[in-house]
Parts: C-alpha cells; structure tokens; sequence
C-alpha cells in the first residue's frame, strides 16, 4: 500500500502543490456516487501550472521540483492507488493557467483508502495557507455541501482571519454539519 494512510492526506499533498505554484484559488470536489460504485477527487488551482514535459513526467517518482529531496511520491502514490482500486487518475496543467488533478476509485473496493479525517485536513489548509482561498464540495448521491472561504471573509471583513480560533471553531462546525447533513 501507499504512504499515505488515506485520501485527505493525498488531497493535503496535492493542495501543498499548488500553494507552491503560487495559487490563490483551490477548488477540491469531492464525489460519491454510490450507484455507479464511484468516488472522484478533482482539485483544481490557480497556480503557475507546468509545462507539457513535466505532466508527462509528474507520475513519475523520480522527477521532483523539490530541492529537498530527489523523489516526489504523492502523485505517483496517488495514480497507483487510483488505478490499483479499479479508477483512472489524470492530471491537466497549462503554464500560468493552473492545474486540475483528477483521482477516480471503485467506491465499495476493499484496497480503497478511507477519505480520512476531512474536515481536519480543510483546517489545515486554511491555516496553513492564509492566502489561499478554498471552494470546496462535496457530493453524495446528489446532494451537496459547498464551503467558500471567499464569501466567509467576505463577511469577517479584512481585519478578522480565517485562523481566528472562533472563526476556526465556526469552520468546523459547518463542516461537521454539512458532512452529516449529506450523509458523507
């Protein structure tokens, strides 16, 4: 199996990505669709993108931007994890255009990593990431829960952060309830 316990872990590799490309914007919808057997994970960014030789090259452990260290194992985890569970994975980028990243599972396959812990790792990201906006949605068998970090600061107003612990606990809590409301 991967390094990665679970898919939030994937989706938090693949949200670091792009706030290294410079994105401002991450889009992540996630889709459970029970009676097709299918769970897609789509992040979209904003970022700098990549040229044609790097997403050609990206699923590929050995090729990293990294300077850190020589292997960069999320995408290529992430595409063996995909495939290995009966789905697909693609990835589409344009330099100064951003990059979409596309993971499908079999939903009901026994190798399938969990989701994981959500709401935990959409904390992290705002967080972690103070000026990246975050759209996230989450479907299940048509119903759907959306969280957007630009109308929330558009109501806090510039002088209240996204890390302001109440503004976090509140976070939370709408994650929480929207999850259950849709059954996730």
């Amino acid at each position: 199996m991967t390094a990665f316990r679970d898919l939030s872990q994937h989706i938090l590799d693949i949200a670091e990505n792009g706030t290294k490309a410079g994105a401002t914007l991450l889009h992540i919808t996630i889709t459970e669709d029970l009676d097709a057997d299918r769970l897609t994970i789509t992040l979209r960014d904003n970022g700098s993108g990549m040229d044609a030789e790097m997403v050609r090259r990206v699923t590929d452990p050995w090729v990293t931007t990294r300077t850190t260290r020589k292997v960069g194992l999320g995408i290529p985890f992430l595409k063996q994890t995909a495939e290995m569970c009966g789905g697909h994975f693609a990835i589409q980028s344009q330099l100064g255009q951003g990059t979409t990243t596309e993971a499908a599972f079999q939903h009901s396959h026994i190798d399938r990593p969990p989701l994981g812990d959500l709401i935990g790792t959409l904390i992290c990201i705002v967080v972690g990431y103070p000026a990246l906006d975050l759209l996230y949605q989450h479907q299940v068998d048509g119903r759907e829960f959306t969280l957007d970090t630009r109308e929330i600061r558009e109501v806090l107003g510039a002088d209240v952060p996204l890390s302001d612990p109440e503004v976090l606990g509140f976070l939370r809590g709408t994650l929480v309830e929207g999850l259950r409301d849709i059954q996730a």
